[in-house]
């Protein structure tokens, strides 16, 4: 809640707290009165930690639209390293639970604490500290819950565990034979992310986080990891297995086979010149009946240019590599155009150069709802690259606006006597 100061007692402003607002208009408003108020910590980590400094939070808080609002969703974990015979995780501990789901509404900033592991010890003491601040999360609306999704840090964490503790014979175990590990792409470890598709065995499709695994020490794929988030089946964990006598492709291989493709090169090579720069995007795996397809964008940046475009994306199967100017054309060139018939239907309406196709190498038909999944997997890394190449903007005009903020405020500073005097208050945020 905000508790309101006395209105007696306004307190003067300052140089420096507009110079923290960055916004100048409130030195020579007249509209700051004794009712007005500034909103402190927008930031919604910053605002969380103010309140329960004892959670740690999530590394991807997601935008939710939910009852015509738009409200933060934040997963908090209640962790500990005192936890006996236990692997010490970094940042974690060696105890982690994902305990709190933290909502924050986008508009007024109000917060809610839904507990979401009611078993856990350590959020069953802090809610004995603090019994006014958490909710069960039967407490949670039924349109928010169907917002929930499994949490990628805790993700990741569990995949990484479980790269050793699959192997069940004790021998096997010991001696390490089977010890799989989390790839890396461009010498960074492959980070989980979310699509939408059907599971297989599944008839319908659903919401999931997933990431591969390849062999310790090899480049090729030996299994995949899943999480579930639709309903009943929040959090459940599953692992499928590549045959060991078949050879699937990893991601390093599929990069390493797009460097080393003649038309891909000569492509990257002809951009990647003074006052340009390619930039390779994130590499998505998704799985198709008994393989995968592999697919990664590519990005044209110019050097006085501050958002890269797209344009180029290259499609990876098996043995063969294509890069076109979009996915359709991509995935025509690898399957033939008539393994693509039955997706004519869904891609009706979108315009594209003519690509010469080639015959299928594959007797694979790309059926239209593996499309669907490849479709969407697509556009949602689209997005994400479009918000990320925003909030960069944005962050420059930040700069700019402080700078020249600080400016100002130096010069005031030289004001001897001011011409009338200003006044703020301020706002406190406190617990009930």
């Amino acid at each position: 809640m905000i508790r309101r100061p006395p209105r007696s007692t306004p307190k003067p402003s300052s140089a420096a707290s507009d110079v923290y607002k960055r916004q100048l208009k409130i030195l020579f408003s007249q509209d700051i009165n004794n009712e007005s108020r500034v909103l402190m910590y927008r930031n919604i980590t910053e605002r969380v930690l103010k309140v329960a400094p004892f959670l740690r939070l999530d590394s991807d808080p997601y935008l939710v639209v939910t009852e015509g609002k738009m409200k933060w969703l934040y997963d908090a974990y209640t962790v500990s390293d005192q936890f006996p015979y236990s692997q010490t995780i970094p940042r974690f501990g060696n105890y982690v639970r994902n305990s709190v789901k933290v909502v924050i509404d986008a508009y007024d900033g109000s917060m809610d604490f839904f507990i979401s592991d009611p078993n856990d010890p350590i959020i069953q003491t802090w809610e004995k500290v603090f019994p006014e601040l958490f909710k069960g999360l039967n407490e949670m609306s039924e349109d928010l819950r169907k917002h929930i999704r499994y949490p990628s840090d805790l993700f990741t964490i569990q995949a990484f565990i479980y790269a050793t503790y699959h192997m069940k014979a004790p021998q096997v175990f010991y001696n390490k034979e089977d010890l799989w590990e989390i790839p890396e792409i461009d010498n960074k470890m492959m980070e989980p992310y979310y699509t939408i598709m059907k599971l297989p065995g599944n008839k319908a499709e659903e919401y999931i986080l997933m990431l591969p695994f390849t062999p310790s020490g090899k480049s090729n794929l030996s299994a995949w990891m899943v999480a579930q988030s639709d309903g009943e089946n929040y959090g459940k964990l599953i692992a499928y297995t590549f045959p060991k006598q078949k050879l699937i492709y990893g991601p390093n291989q599929i990069v390493a086979r797009i460097n080393q493709d003649a038309e891909v090169s000569r492509q990257i090579s002809l951009w990647d010149q003074r006052g340009s720069k390619v930039i390779q995007g994130t590499m998505l795996v998704i799985p198709i009946e008994e393989s995968l397809i592999y697919v990664r964008p590519l990005y044209l940046k110019a050097d006085a240019g501050k958002i890269p475009e797209l344009k180029r994306v290259i499609v990876g199967y098996e043995d063969t590599i294509a890069i076109e100017r979009t996915l359709e054309e991509a995935l025509a060139k690898i399957f033939g155009d008539d393994a693509l018939q039955s997706v004519a239907t869904y891609t009706e309406g979108i315009e594209s150069e003519p690509v010469k196709s080639r015959e299928s190498t594959s007797n694979m038909l790309l059926k239209q709802s593996d499309y669907k999944t490849i479709k969407k997997m697509f556009e949602r890394v689209m997005k994400r690259q479009e918000e990320m190449n925003q909030k960069l903007s944005n962050h420059r005009k930040d700069l700019e606006v402080l700078g020249k903020a600080l400016g100002s405020a130096l010069s005031l500073i030289h004001i001897s006597e001011p011409t009338r005097p200003l006044y703020i208050s301020y706002a406190v945020f406190c617990l009930k």
